[in-house]
């Protein structure tokens, strides 16, 4: 089904440890809007999308897995050399008790994942509640880079912003081909 190379997508450069700026970053590993979000939101919605735009779907939620990863290795990068200390007045004082420098899914609140994924099984509903969450996904990673100070980082961030980018732009175009399609005059 997939081919794993074992390396990011895209390089995840780190200059110092940064507990608090790893506690923002959390809500992009496991928030709403996050990647895991993502990921699953579009990998579910595929079953119920006409077979046009099916593959649209398979190939951004499996690429917003390979985020979920660099995310992953943000916070770790972020956290790995922090004392309980740091991690405490960052914040993380519970997450570490609880998980200690472990990856949870939770957002930067420390609320745990939920399962509030989007599927309405109308392909153009869907395909608006991705145009949204990429949005909004978009949005983030830009307030994260006006938090961090760190040019590695920031460097990546970008990346990831620009990608979502992307994948609204593709899901826009999904909406308009359904839509022709649904204005064709079908013959039986």
């Amino acid at each position: 089904m997939w081919y794993y190379e074992k390396k990011l997508q895209y390089p995840v450069r780190v200059s110092m440890c940064q507990p608090k700026l790893a506690k923002y970053l959390i809500e992009q590993y496991g928030g709403d809007d996050g990647e895991l979000a993502a990921a699953l939101r579009y990998l579910n919605q595929r079953y119920t999308i006409p077979d046009k735009v099916i593959g649209l779907l398979n190939d951004i939620g499996t690429e917003e897995f390979a985020h979920l990863e660099m995310i992953a290795t943000m916070v770790y990068k972020l956290t790995k050399d922090a004392t309980p200390d740091q991690l405490k007045a960052a914040g993380l004082g519970a997450r570490y008790a609880n998980h200690g420098k472990s990856l949870f899914y939770e957002n930067a609140s420390g609320q745990a994942f939920r399962m509030g994924i989007q599927s309405k099984g109308d392909p153009i509903a869907d395909l608006y509640e991705d145009i949204a969450a990429e949005e909004k996904a978009r949005a983030t990673y830009q307030w994260l880079i006006n938090l961090s100070d760190d040019p590695g980082l920031n460097d990546a961030l970008g990346f990831l912003r620009e990608r979502e980018i992307v994948h609204s732009q593709r899901f826009r175009e999904a909406v308009e081909l359904l839509k022709e399609d649904q204005q064709m005059k079908k013959v039986f």
